[in-house]
């Protein structure tokens, strides 16, 4: 789905509540992600702020892992976007999926 200018968002919810827009997004050279600003470009994409296209090039991003930071922000919240917690997570997702 294209979104023109005109249809795009200026402004979304952010992770903590707050008004998050383009310019307070982190920067697109971003090497160090932290749960918050991975968080800030999950609220954007999921807003209608940013685009995944957008996203993905602006970050440098995969596909697969803006999708995993989606998945993790759905299931578990914000915590579940912690790099050490990643694994547990995905254990106690799996093991929910095989119970009847």
């Amino acid at each position: 789905m294209l979104q023109s200018d005109l249809d795009r968002r200026k402004a979304v919810t952010g992770p903590l509540g707050e008004a998050l827009k383009r310019e307070n997004l982190p920067p697109a050279n971003t090497s160090r992600w932290v749960v918050r600003r991975k968080a800030e470009v999950v609220a954007a994409v999921n807003g209608g702020l940013l685009t995944i296209a957008e996203a993905c090039e602006r970050y440098n991003l995969t596909l697969e892992e803006l999708a995993s930071w989606q998945r993790a922000v759905e299931r578990e919240g914000m915590p579940g976007l912690r790099a050490t917690r990643v694994q547990h997570y995905r254990q106690v997702h799996e093991r929910q999926s095989r119970q009847p």
